[in-house]
């Protein structure tokens, strides 16, 4: 079964990365799920800056602006979608991701198959 492990930052060091890991922490996590066979797509997103937010009005009329200006702290800086058996195998995966570390949290949501 699919899973999307979607990492929320909770705090950004100065380079760009999520507190509490560094980048040869995300090398490792990204080659292990490589290695185990299980990677479908994964991506880092672009820095917060870059964003834009797009809303349509029961009207029709679209509204656009820069950011995503959430009331949130923590930041989306990117996914993973694995193929394991089972939601705990997922979970699994989920806790050795360094976004999960220093405030960081990752989200793991089953991936809809409307075929089945």
């Amino acid at each position: 079964m699919k899973y999307m492990l979607l990492i929320h930052a909770g705090a950004i060091e100065a380079d760009g990365t999520p507190e509490g890991c560094d980048v040869q922490d995300w090398m490792a996590f990204d080659k292990a799920v490589r290695d185990a066979g299980i990677l479908v797509s994964g991506e880092s997103l672009a820095d917060l800056v870059t964003a834009t937010t797009v809303r349509v009005a029961a009207d029709g009329e679209r509204t656009v602006v820069d950011g995503p200006f959430a009331e949130s702290r923590e930041v989306l800086g990117g996914f993973y979608v694995i193929d394991v058996p089972d939601l705990d195998t997922a979970l699994d995966w989920a806790a050795r991701c360094p976004g999960s570390r220093g405030g960081g949290a990752v989200v793991v949501r089953p991936v809809a198959d409307f075929g089945a």
